[in-house]
């Protein structure tokens, strides 16, 4: 075997990684040392992205942008993957229905992104502009709700469709978001500040994984163990992982079976959107694990929860930076009055319906749980901690556990914007039932999130 440089394949994947850490340390350091990017509360992984898209847009740095995408598709997984792993919830989930709830808010908060999104996609295609892909506006939800992970997938099955520049629009849609979850929180943040509503406490970085945990818990693997206990740790979400591959490739041969020719859309959504598939078989095996030992087959708890949010921090990060740096400036012309369009309404209409709803949901704690809602509704779980730390520094509401616990049951609430996804770019009249179906399924969603007897009212924005 050749080990020289003139192996590509067997050095490409260092030198990929290595240009992706150097960034990650310089951006930490112009974070910690710039009082603008500290202050802005913008994600050390952002940043990141963002260096790495200006040098690859300036031509000064050359990035292999198939491998940057791969990295954001298995990221998001394994990252999902280590989250479901965790033998407990994290950050004091508020124990009254509010996890529920807040999947609701979660999935309704996409509708309501997917609805306004349409309207403007839908709108521009039949007035200024007939060569706008009609159903564009899914991508809203998909880059300001779910991040760069799966604004890229299905961004890029989008251009695969006919949407020219789809997925580099998707991954666009996703870096504005994190602007607008800094940008806007923290112009929120200190509105809210400055009319006494809340009181600014400077506290430490978060990473993607948000939670801190005992490094030894009891009945856990021992430290002095022959193997080392992240290696546990990662092997169990490399299994999972793997678990997931076999299981999509069986529902894929399954639907092709019984679906012949009909089955690819359904087949790619899947493939797309794995990590729901993956979260679920994370979720069972814990179940699995906890039985067995609750049954005295294993004796020892072999997760971690430290270590698994270790894990999912370091993938999170990595398919943050990444995504962004895949980012093509130059498909995006002919696209820029769609994307400021997009930006602007999602900011604007993500923070107006979280501060309704969050009125009703979390009375107690209604700012923490606005901010850290709408810092996930239009980046990531880090973002709406990052903003959440600026008024509970020690995650002492139960805010935070909310964001995990929400994340968990709008893996099932999000199960039918799959379907949604799959149908939306077929024809125009399919873009018109998928807008009048989120309207529909929005308000059922809504009426979740208020059902039951009158509340006392919350405090006012």
């Amino acid at each position: 075997m050749d080990y020289s440089s003139a192996n590509t394949p067997l050095w490409n994947v260092i030198i990929q990684l290595g240009i992706v850490a150097i960034v990650i340390l310089l951006s930490n350091l112009l974070r910690r040392r710039v009082r603008f990017m500290r202050d802005s509360l913008m994600p050390t992984a952002v940043i990141g992205g963002f260096i790495l898209l200006i040098l690859r847009s300036l031509r000064i740095l050359e990035i292999d942008v198939a491998f940057m995408e791969m990295l954001v598709y298995h990221g998001i997984a394994l990252g999902f993957i280590a989250m479901s792993l965790r033998s407990k919830s994290l950050g004091g989930a508020d124990g009254r229905g509010a996890g529920a709830k807040s999947g609701a808010i979660i999935v309704s908060s996409y509708l309501i992104q997917a609805i306004f999104g349409l309207a403007i996609s839908l709108g521009l295609a039949y007035t200024f502009m007939p060569d706008m892909f009609k159903a564009a506006g899914i991508l809203l939800p998909m880059g300001f709700g779910q991040g760069p992970g799966q604004a890229n997938n299905v961004g890029a099955t989008y251009e695969a469709a006919g949407f020219a520049g789809g997925h580099s629009f998707a991954l666009s849609i996703a870096a504005s978001g994190f602007i607008c979850a800094c940008v806007v929180g923290v112009l929120m943040l200190n509105v809210l500040a400055g009319r006494g509503k809340i009181k600014r406490v400077r506290a430490g970085e978060a990473s993607g994984s948000m939670a801190v945990d005992s490094f030894q818990d009891k009945g856990e693997i021992p430290v002095s163990e022959s193997v080392d206990r992240f290696s546990i740790q990662f092997a169990l979400v490399l299994i999972v992982y793997l678990a997931t591959f076999f299981a999509t490739l069986g529902l894929t041969r399954l639907i092709s079976t019984l679906a012949g020719a009909g089955a690819g859309t359904v087949n790619a959504l899947l493939w797309g959107f794995n990590f729901i598939i993956g979260s679920v078989l994370g979720f069972l095996t814990r179940f699995i694990l906890s039985k067995l030992r609750g049954i005295r087959i294993i004796t020892r708890q072999y997760q971690n929860n430290y270590l698994l949010n270790r894990i999912s921090g370091l993938f999170f990060d990595l398919m943050v930076v990444a995504g962004i740096a895949a980012i093509d400036v130059r498909e995006l012309r002919g696209l820029w009055v769609p994307f400021v369009l997009f930006s602007i309404t999602g900011a604007v209409v993500t923070w107006f319906f979280l501060a309704i709803v969050s009125r009703r949901v979390y009375k107690e704690y209604y700012y923490e749980g606005l901010l850290s809602m709408y810092g996930m509704m239009t980046g990531t779980i880090s973002s709406g901690v990052l903003l959440l730390r600026e008024i509970d520094p020690e995650l002492e509401t139960p805010a935070a556990g909310n964001l995990v616990s929400g994340s968990a049951f709008a893996i099932i609430f999000g199960a039918p914007m799959l379907v949604l996804i799959g149908m939306a770019y077929k024809t125009a009249t399919m873009t018109f039932i998928t807008l009048g179906l989120c309207v529909v399924y929005f308000a059922l969603l809504v009426l979740f999130i208020y059902k039951g007897g009158a509340r006392r009212n919350g405090p006012q924005a």
